[in-house]
């Protein structure tokens, strides 16, 4: 089934410490045309304003991506957090239990969940390698990887293990304070895949920024877009109207309106909504990134 939605919103996430990030970002694609818009706040948005937003203020047909993972690695070892008694069975068992060890942490972070005695065990964070940072006890360099995150390999991407949370192209903060959001979110909006493709309502699903940068020609190593005649001729090569303008721009801004309009141009492609590597099981407990096939 392929769904037609009225706007395209793409987040650029964030885990960093403190209440508002510049490094957060959103724009919106209107499905009637235009260039994709980005929607500011002078202080930077925080965490906490981003969920009431999804969760109070979207037009009712809505594609949103965030540049986050929304799960961890479960196929390789047949489980979250091997070993563990309490491991959950699914992803989103999986957010419950971060809301559980976490919903003191302020502004929807994540901090009490990777210093926790048993489940820190299975992070890399700061200069602490946990016991089980891998399948078994056994040693990775670079920690678990999720299939989609395989494919994004072999797409020619740059995946980074959400249990590793260090290192520039760490991701594994924003994730995990994105699943505290999944978790307030659900009965609010579907998230794919762990919910099939529902006929209406907003739908949430997991993005690669760097997707839409090699969709428009770039490459990896160039994916992030610094100026405005950049972000203009990528915009183009998507079949977007420009947005006009000079100088620089912050790749969180650039990231976020390129793949909304990415996000716009794409959704109708029905094999990006059955990649041939998901499995029901997989989408229940890993998920899956929109656009890798």
């Amino acid at each position: 089934m392929v769904r037609h939605f009225s706007h395209y919103v793409a987040i650029d996430w964030s885990g960093a410490k403190g209440s508002h990030h510049k490094s957060i970002a959103m724009a919106i694609a209107d499905a009637e045309g235009g260039p994709p818009v980005l929607v500011e706040r002078a202080r930077g948005w925080s965490r906490q304003e981003l969920l009431d937003v999804l969760r109070d203020d979207l037009p009712r047909e809505s594609f949103v991506g965030v540049d986050l993972g929304i799960s961890l690695p479960f196929m390789d070892c047949g489980a979250f957090f091997p070993g563990h008694p309490e491991s959950p069975r699914d992803a989103e068992s999986l957010w419950a239990l971060i809301e559980e060890v976490c919903w003191a942490d302020e502004h929807l972070s994540a901090g009490s969940f990777v210093s926790h005695p048993k489940l820190g065990e299975y992070f890399h964070h700061g200069e602490r390698r946990g016991a089980h940072f891998g399948c078994d006890g056994a040693a990775h360099k670079n920690g678990r990887l999720r299939v989609t995150e395989h494919a994004q390999a072999a797409n020619g991407l740059r995946p980074t293990s959400n249990f590793k949370l260090v290192g520039a192209s760490q991701v594994g903060k924003s994730s995990l304070t994105g699943m505290r959001v999944l978790h307030a979110l659900r009965g609010k909006l579907s998230v794919w895949p762990v919910d099939p493709l529902p006929r209406s309502g907003p739908v949430i699903a997991e993005i690669y920024t760097s997707i839409a940068s090699l969709a428009a020609g770039r490459t990896a190593a160039r994916a992030k877009v610094k100026t405005r005649v950049e972000l203009d001729d990528a915009l183009v090569a998507l079949g977007s109207p420009p947005l006009g303008g000079a100088g620089p721009i912050d790749d969180h801004s650039s990231d976020a309106l390129l793949t909304a309009a990415w996000m716009r141009s794409n959704a109708q492609r029905p094999e990006l909504w059955a990649p041939a590597g998901m499995t029901r099981e997989i989408a229940k407990t890993e998920g899956w990134t929109f656009g890798v096939t």
